[in-house]
């Protein structure tokens, strides 16, 4: 079974390396910052020791006043797990950073997200609608969705 890394654990480390990176932690995840959300999961997946080298999911919740957007990273070799999340506070045109470049298996999830969410990932190589088709108005796993 795969252990889960404490978020305050782990977030100490992160922060030193990469000052103003985190915004919150607890005890199952990490709350980081957005613009750091790059170099945070670049160095989470290269530095020895962590090297999370699989992404194991990732979701988008709406809450109305903010988008947050949740990764699971797991380390195949340490056997080991974290929780990363970001929240995107503009409604109108939330984004963040793609992960595409670090685990091609983000690929279809930030495609999905977006095309359900409207959450838009910069760097994404081929960001579309992969559900719904183009020129279908809206998202409909908003809050704000009228479906009828």
């Amino acid at each position: 079974m795969t252990r889960a890394i404490s978020g305050e654990e782990l977030a100490a480390g992160l922060e030193q390396r990469i000052p103003g990176s985190i915004i919150g932690t607890s005890k199952e995840s990490i709350l980081v910052n957005n613009q750091s959300l790059l170099s945070l999961a670049a160095h989470l997946k290269t530095e020895p020791g962590l090297e999370f080298d699989f992404l194991s999911s990732i979701t988008a919740v709406d809450y109305y006043d903010y988008f947050e957007v949740i990764y699971q990273l797991t380390s195949l070799e340490h056997n080991h797990s974290i929780v990363l999340k970001v929240r995107c506070h503009d409604r109108e045109n939330p984004a963040i950073p793609s992960l595409v470049g670090l685990w091609r298996g983000a690929e279809l999830q930030e495609q999905e997200i977006f095309d359900l969410m409207g959450i838009r990932f910069e760097g994404h190589p081929n960001m579309k609608r992969i559900v719904l088709w183009e020129g279908f108005q809206g998202h409909p796993q908003r809050r704000d969705f009228l479906s009828w």
